[in-house]
């Protein structure tokens, strides 16, 4: 990009900021305070339930458990019990706290899919750094360019006290993750008979303010740099995807490119976004699925329902074990769920309803997000008749070493074809997670497609 290129590209990015006359007051000091108090530092309830199922928060784990031979944590809960298992039969004695995916699942499957419900534990600690973010944030962050964007904006967590559902939404794009990292999961979409390939990635993922030798120009409105590449099948082998993720995406959008081994070349790839589908998705799930929401809100209006409490996919470590296999774990039409835990929890509910005149394949999108990760943990997709069409579900756990929530699976099943896609395992990778990576900006260079793909 030349000098002109650049200067119109950070004009328009500017003009944009500057004519938001729509920009959300921040709290105030007064309301910030009660990160200190009531709510925990970066905003859910410390408190108990009124009914004592769910646990005040005191802190998250005290220890780091010992790490499993692939450096997973070992369960902290292992010794645990279901108290209940929620199945086609029962499911309307607690349908209150389901969400209407979970309950056509059940439908779906009825005599294979079910619900093991285990005591509830807030185990998510929060750094020193990551409560100094939020508190900052708390009376700095501000919507802006009509809620496509953030400013006054820095680290994470960028409304901990959220004044309705974009910023939810945006709590969710910005919570916490470890600065940078770098990861090699596996994903499979079985057919209907079960039968599956697994794709395996290597990712690198590494916040905007981490990366070295970046300069003011490069980091003005990148949120985080990521880059995958594919090491499984063969016949994928070489495929490495760069993307620049930037904060305002409908000022600038997100830069994205693509190495393909069989062209040999790098190329910009501007339609990694919004609904379409990506070559290890079997066409299961849209670009801005990923990581259950990612990318520019603009298309949706996004109504804050407020909060309940939800039997929700948590403390999945048993999901992400070595002792279970890809082929014990993934099953016809769903992942078995004996290896599945659910908690009650308090979620933020959050609907997303397809602006007249824009285009997406979801005319609705139903989002639960964990008060205490700010991650959205179940999503309900529904198509352009209004029926439900796929249901997301984010299995995580918190990891101590990094510091923050990681994934054990994000499952999207498609309940018309019975199909579903299953990514980020990692039982069977030796050492997955990688929280020693250091990244400088000509790692993120499309330069650095090419070498990287080199088979």
């Amino acid at each position: 990009m030349n000098n002109t290129q650049n200067l119109l590209r950070g004009g328009a990015l500017l003009c944009s900021l500057l004519l938001t006359a729509s920009a959300q007051a921040a709290v105030s000091a007064e309301q910030a305070a009660q990160l200190q108090t009531t709510l925990t530092p970066i905003g859910a309830e410390r408190a108990a339930s009124a009914d004592g199922r769910i646990p005040a928060w005191d802190g998250g784990l005290k220890s780091q458990p010992a790490l499993q031979s692939n450096g997973i944590p070992n369960d902290p809960f292992a010794d645990e019990k279901p108290l209940l298992t929620i199945d086609a039969s029962n499911y309307t004695q607690y349908q209150d706290q389901l969400s209407p995916g979970q309950i056509a699942l059940l439908k779906r499957f009825p005599d294979s899919y079910r619900l093991p419900v285990y005591p509830t534990h807030r185990s998510v600690a929060v750094s020193d750094a990551v409560a100094q973010a939020a508190a900052g944030n708390a009376v700095n962050a501000r919507l802006s360019n009509n809620g496509n964007g953030v400013q006054g904006f820095a680290g994470v967590v960028a409304f901990p006290i959220p004044q309705n559902g974009l910023e939810v939404l945006w709590n969710h794009i910005t919570r916490n993750r470890n600065p940078s990292f770098s990861l090699i999961s596996d994903s499979a979409a079985p057919q209907k008979d079960g039968s599956y390939t697994i794709m395996t990635t290597q990712q690198y993922f590494t916040r905007g303010e981490a990366v070295q030798g970046q300069t003011p120009e490069q980091a003005r409105n990148v949120l985080y740099y990521y880059s995958h590449k594919l090491t499984a099948p063969a016949r994928m082998v070489g495929e490495v995807v760069l993307v620049h993720e930037t904060l305002d995406q409908v000022a600038e959008p997100r830069l994205s490119w693509v190495y393909s081994a069989g062209q040999r070349r790098v190329r910009r790839a501007p339609s990694v976004a919004y609904d379409s589908a990506g070559p290890t998705t079997a066409g299961l799930r849209t670009a801005d699925g990923r990581d259950m929401f990612n990318g520019a809100p603009d298309r949706y209006d996004w109504q804050l329902v407020g909060k309940k409490t939800l039997y929700v996919p948590y403390n999945s470590y048993r999901l992400a074990s070595p002792e279970r296999s890809y082929k014990e774990l993934i099953l016809p039409g769903h992942v078995n769920p004996e290896a599945t835990r659910y908690e009650l929890h308090r979620v933020w509910e959050v609907v997303a309803t397809l602006k007249p005149g824009m285009r997406h394949i979801y005319s609705k999108r139903h989002y639960f997000i964990d008060e205490d990760t700010w991650a959205i943990l179940a999503a309900d997709h529904y198509d352009n008749r209004g029926e439900l069409w796929r249901v997301g579900e984010a299995h995580s756990f918190y990891h101590p070493a990094g510091q923050a929530s990681a994934l054990a699976m994000e499952v999207t099943y498609d309940l018309n074809n019975g199909r579903y896609l299953a990514s980020g395992l990692l039982n069977e990778q030796r050492q997955p997670f990688d929280f020693s990576y250091r990244a400088s900006i000509s790692d993120y260079s499309p330069g650095a497609l090419r070498s990287k793909g080199l088979r």
